[in-house]
Parts: structure tokens; sequence; C-alpha cells
């Protein structure tokens, strides 16, 4: 079988826009649902609500893998579990290293979606001597001094960093020094890569702030629909600048105080 190492995906040379790959997994997840329960064909319309995409844009990403569909009949699932996945890559063998095997780290080794979806989790790596040899998700936890060995041996492309943010600039660079190209990461910073080299970020504490944004938006406005009174901090600004609306000369300012 064919590893990472020496075949590349075909979307950046058939001009497929990252929007649009970046869609592709939700399609393939949602089409695998509709293959195991043995549906046969589904329409732009079902898909796209099924993915979380209007039909419009489902059928424009479709147009660049080549798929139309036929009229009155949809698309056949299997095809396009097929096509979507031969255009991720995923019909072949991605070699995936994970450093940082604390909580995350152990949790991202015990995800059972890995295999099916064509990533082989190589092997774990891990700082503290004391996690050498032991087992995670039935596979032994290597120290990072083997990382470039493991890197070369198995045919790496892919790593997973799940390290605290102070050491992932480390393990990045020897990463990308041993050949690996795309990088999954876990850790509250931002990583510096050279030219041609893929990061992927994954922050939850951003995301969970990004809710608690909307959470806060919405409450104000569920509060000024009652007439209710503002919540407590607009309050505190209220009475620090004694006016909510006004600045110091009776309009409004252009920056709010801090």
């Amino acid at each position: 079988m064919a590893t990472g190492r020496t075949h590349r995906p075909a979307t950046r040379s058939r001009g497929i826009p990252e929007a649009t790959v970046a869609r592709l997994p939700l399609y393939l997840r949602a089409l695998t649902a509709l293959s195991e329960r043995s549906v046969p064909t589904v329409s732009s319309e079902e898909l796209a609500a099924a993915a979380g995409v209007n039909s419009a844009k489902l059928r424009k990403d479709f147009s660049y893998l080549g798929s139309y569909g036929t009229r009155g009949v949809g698309y056949d699932v299997e095809y396009l579990v097929y096509q979507i996945s031969r255009e991720l890559g995923l019909t072949q063998d991605w070699p995936v290293v994970i450093v940082g095997i604390g909580n995350l780290g152990a949790a991202l080794a015990n995800y059972g979606g890995f295999a099916s979806r064509g990533f082989r989790v190589a092997a774990l790596i891990d700082a503290d001597p004391g996690m050498a040899g032991k087992p995670v998700a039935g596979i032994p936890v290597q120290h990072t001094d083997e990382l470039e060995k493991i890197i070369q041996d198995d045919g790496v492309s892919i790593g997973v960093i799940a390290t605290p943010a102070g050491a992932a600039q480390q393990v990045c660079d020897r990463l990308v020094a041993a050949g690996v190209t795309s990088i999954l990461n876990f850790a509250p910073t931002v990583l510096n890569v050279p030219e041609g080299v893929d990061v992927r970020k994954v922050d939850l504490s951003i995301e969970l702030q990004i809710l608690a944004f909307h959470e806060q938006r919405k409450a104000g406005e569920e509060a000024a629909a009652d007439g209710a009174a503002p919540p407590v901090a607009a309050r505190k600004q209220q009475h620090a600048t004694g006016s909510a609306e006004q600045g110091p000369d009776g309009d409004v300012p252009a920056v709010m105080p801090a």
C-alpha cells in the first residue's frame, strides 16, 4: 500500500479551492452515514442539509470533482464516497505520529476513527522518560529521542502536536527537519513553519471563547427586548463613566475607556 511520503493528494494540482477542500470532509461524513444505512442515491438538497451547507454551494463544490449527479435521481452515494475519499487522499495509508501523550494525546491515541479514515497511528512520543514503554491504546509510548528515526523508518508525513505550548515550536521544528510536511497542532500557540509545510490548528479554548461571545450577545439582545437591566459588567461601566452612552463632554466616545 502506498504511504503518505510518496503520494500527495491531487487537490492543489487540480485547482480545487481551499474552502471547497474544507467542506469535503463534511460531505464525506454525511455520505458515509447514508452508505451505512444502504441509501443508494441522495439529492443535492438532502446531502446539503445533512452536511450543513446550502445546495448551490454543494453543487459548485462537486463540479470541481467532475461530479454533477443525475437530474431526477441525484448523486450515487457509494461513488461519491469513493470520489471524495480519493480526492482527500484517504485511499492511501497515512502514518501519523502523536507527540505529547498527556490527557489530550492519550485521548487522540484512543480515538477509533483514525484507522477507518485512512490514518494509521505509527507512534506515540513523549518527553517524559517515565512514559517510555507504557502502552496507550495498545501502542507503547516512545521517548522523543527516537522522533527522527521513527519518522524516517515509518515514512511519516503527518505529525500531531499535543504538547504544552512551551514545547510545541521545538517539537514542530524537529518534525519539519525530519521530513514531516503536515502538522495538526493542538498546543495553544502559533507555530512558525517554512513554506511547503501545512499546519492546521485546533484550539478548544478559542472555540469556547467564541461561543461565550455569542452567548453574551444573545443574552444582551434578550435583555434589550425584555426591557431588563443591562448585565452587571455594563452597569459597572455606567457607574464608572457616568453613562454608558455619553463621554465626558456629553458625546458618545469613539473608544470606550478600558
